[in-house]
């Protein structure tokens, strides 16, 4: 691969993440559409923040990994673009920094759309979005990075789930309800599947380099029960949803617990090694159903 290449920068991005936060734009916006509250211009740029911000988040964590010795050319899982030298050190840092400032002027124009029409005159968003920019740096850069010291896992609840969705809804309605709060972690479990399943692959290379995921700090078996569980209780959050008289978004999140199941077995059958990254995959596929499932059964009420 040409180093710089678009290529080096496609596979830097990691593109197959990235419905990560398609979901959760689509699934806030679905409530905020059921609720009559639904405004296409603050949901679209709602949704190029997030692109933005998990570019940015992905890159922070491609270089930093690699400095730190997490990642090396020889990884266990899909390659990573610095650490195979297809992209160098300045062109890095260029991206970084052009990625985070697009994702603010995203955030500025979000502030713009919204000037007048919510609670708090905006500022909310501002610190919100200041959160944001501080999570994609530090979740894996600077002294004490968060994924370092067995944080990753909350840090991702909170930063692709209760955020993300929640203020995608607020800034489209100018509210926050409890519905879209159990709807937002319920995401946010899903989407830290993906990053329970990566530590539980790398948990002897993240013990070598002194990387104290939370399967590092306990055991093993706290990887493969934890991973189940974090498909599992989504799935039974939603079923509160009936309660409300959302029958199709209650039950349709039934069919991601049954493929996220099949996942979690073969799993552990395969328990170690690069075969788990099929896992992977099968992984990033569970949770775009998830996504789906759940948009689609908001709308069908």
């Amino acid at each position: 691969m040409r180093t710089n290449s678009l290529s080096a920068w496609i596979l830097a991005v990691r593109p197959y993440s990235l419905g990560n936060s398609v979901i959760l734009v689509l699934v806030a916006s679905a409530m905020a559409w059921t609720d009559g509250g639904f405004r296409p211009g603050p949901a679209a740029l709602c949704l190029a923040f997030a692109l933005l911000m998990q570019c940015t988040a992905n890159l922070v964590n491609d270089l930093w990994d690699f400095l730190k010795g997490a990642d090396r050319p020889d990884r266990l899982g899909p390659d990573r673009a610095f650490a195979k030298g297809y992209i160098t050190l300045p062109a890095m840092k260029a991206g970084i920094a052009g990625f985070t400032l697009a994702a603010c002027a995203a955030g500025a124009g979000i502030l713009c759309l919204t000037h007048g029409r919510l609670p708090y005159g905006g500022w909310e968003l501002v610190a919100v979005g200041l959160a944001c920019v501080v999570f994609a740096y530090f979740y894996t850069a600077g002294p004490w990075p968060l994924a370092y010291h067995g944080l990753g896992d909350a840090a991702v609840v909170i930063f692709f789930g209760l955020i993300p969705v929640g203020f995608t809804y607020y800034v489209q309605t100018g509210q926050w309800t409890a519905e879209v709060t159990l709807v937002a972690l319920a995401c946010g479990l899903v989407i830290d599947t993906m990053l329970m399943l990566n530590n539980f692959r790398d948990r002897e290379e993240d013990a070598r380099c002194g990387k104290r995921t939370i399967v590092v700090l306990t055991c093993a078996a706290v990887g493969r029960w934890g991973y189940l569980l974090l498909g599992l209780v989504p799935a039974a959050l939603c079923l509160t949803l009936l309660a409300a008289g959302r029958t199709w978004a209650a039950l349709l999140p039934l069919l991601y617990a049954a493929a996220h199941t099949a996942t979690w077995r073969k799993m552990v059958r395969i328990d170690h090694g690069e075969e788990l990254n099929v896992c992977l995959g099968e992984t990033a596929r569970n949770i775009l159903l998830f996504g789906a499932s759940l948009t689609i059964g908001i709308l069908l009420g």
